[in-house]
């Protein structure tokens, strides 16, 4: 699979929505404006595999919600879904997320050159490369 330019974007974004999130009632005109800039990146909100709570409270009368998202590159096949892991979160009140990227074996022809030891090659090369050497500009470095 040939990977360009592509965009996962992920993370904890405390909005809380019924688009994501089927336990809570309500919709926010915040995710409108999120979709809106998602979709300017050419991505899409990613519907977890298991859909449960990405954050736990541990505060009496605060319920669980889903606040940490993914979004994906749009019409993608491959990656078209994640996961969440609550079971990972060891001290963190936040579940982490997973999506899984297939990549492929692919073949890349690579050949050696060689330049003949003691040769008028050679000898061209090493001064070609000294010149190259001898006139970087170092005034940017310091020890």
């Amino acid at each position: 699979m040939n990977i360009n330019n592509l965009l996962i974007m992920t993370g904890n974004f405390n909005i809380k929505d019924q688009l994501w999130d089927s336990s809570f009632p309500h919709h926010s005109s915040i995710s409108n404006d999120f979709f809106i800039l998602a979709n300017s990146f050419n991505l899409d909100l990613s519907l977890s595999t298991n859909p449960v709570p990405t954050r736990y409270s541990d505060t009496i009368g605060e319920s669980d919600s889903v606040i940490d998202l993914m979004f994906l590159h749009s019409e993608s096949n491959e990656l078209n879904n994640h996961a969440i892991h609550p079971d990972w979160q060891l001290t963190s009140d936040h579940a982490p997320l997973t999506v899984t990227i297939s990549i492929e074996e692919e073949f890349v022809q690579t050949a050696k050159l060689l330049l003949p030891k003691k040769s008028d090659k050679e000898e061209a090369f090493i001064k070609e490369v000294s010149s190259i050497i001898k006139f970087l500009d170092t005034s940017n470095l310091s020890c």
